[in-house]
């Protein structure tokens, strides 16, 4: 087995900087909101600051996880995986769904039904409004620093069909958990100053209901995007498209039978049937074979492993 170039384990990297950094934006700002929520919500009452700090307490906490999957996934492979544990990135993923579905969505209607049966007076509402527009500021920071480090990534295509082929997790989430949080602060903001205008508390109840709507909305559409890539997705059409244009055009092989790819987190496997000249020795298919992986790994630099099978039909 050729291992790939030095270009590839540079790209490699940048894909998994850029992860880090996103993770670490949105790390800092939730935990930084988090605790300005809770004291917001100690003092104020409001049952829509709980569920917020809740869901910046877990945000923080989904960001850990991210974290702890993408140095995971750095383990050199060993016999019991021959592929390395590139996938823990996706298990750790799905993870945070399921943790965004149950701490952040499940808790905030609990605690929205609880306000409606046992209402409680608001206090000072102006001071839970300021922390929400400083949490606004902070996500949006934060938000701000993913798309960017998505910018470096996604290159000159186009960010919703980026959105739609990529595979890489991490950013998904992330991305998700910020644009979920700006969504739940407005709402929050909405209903906690409708309760402060109105003195119907109420509204902060039907508030952190709403969040928690919204946080459960985007914990299933996660845990469906991550599902394909725990069961074992190709890799991005794109890539398919590049490694398949390599493999034909070259002199020695008559016909491209065949091309499979599954993604194994940052990296990627490839297996291939191919009908190469008859004319060619053994050595000589060989060696044709070996140039060809070398090619293969320097044009796609998410290649990890290659495994070529000559053959003369599929």
């Amino acid at each position: 087995m050729i291992r790939a170039g030095a270009s590839s384990i540079i790209q490699r990297d940048h894909m998994q900087e850029a992860s880090q950094k996103a993770i670490l934006y949105a790390f800092v700002a939730n935990l930084g909101i988090a605790i300005a929520k809770s004291w917001g919500a100690w003092f104020t009452g409001s049952g829509s600051m709980l569920a917020e700090a809740i869901h910046s307490y877990a945000d923080a906490g989904n960001q850990g996880l991210l974290f702890l999957g993408l140095v995971q996934s750095r383990r050199l492979p060993d016999e019991e995986h021959p592929l390395g544990y590139g996938k823990l990135v996706f298990f750790w993923a799905f993870i945070v769904a399921i943790i965004l579905f149950s701490l952040g969505g499940l808790f905030s209607i609990y605690e929205g039904i609880h306000k409606l049966q046992s209402p409680e007076p608001l206090n000072q509402v102006w001071v839970g409004m300021l922390i929400l527009g400083l949490a606004v500021v902070l996500e949006g920071a934060s938000l701000f620093g993913c798309l960017r480090e998505i910018a470096t990534l996604r290159g000159r295509k186009p960010f919703w069909q980026w959105l739609r082929t990529t595979r890489n997790a991490e950013l998904v989430v992330v991305l998700g958990e910020d644009v979920a949080a700006l969504i739940g602060l407005f709402l929050a903001l909405c209903f906690l100053g409708l309760a402060g205008w109105t003195g119907d508390t109420r509204y902060d109840a039907f508030g952190s209901i709403c969040i928690g709507g919204v946080l459960i909305v985007v914990s299933i559409c996660i845990g469906i995007r991550i599902k394909g890539l725990l069961i074992g997705r190709s890799a991005e059409p794109e890539l398919c498209a590049r490694i398949e244009s390599i493999i034909a055009a070259d002199p020695d092989i008559e016909q491209l039978l065949n091309t499979i790819t599954l993604q194994m987190g940052p990296k990627i496997m490839l297996a291939a049937k191919i009908r190469m000249r008859p004319t060619l020795t053994i050595n000589e298919a060989v060696e044709r074979i070996n140039a060809l992986e070398v090619a293969l790994k320097r044009a796609v630099p998410e290649l990890g492993w290659c495994f070529m099978e000559p053959d003369t039909r599929d």
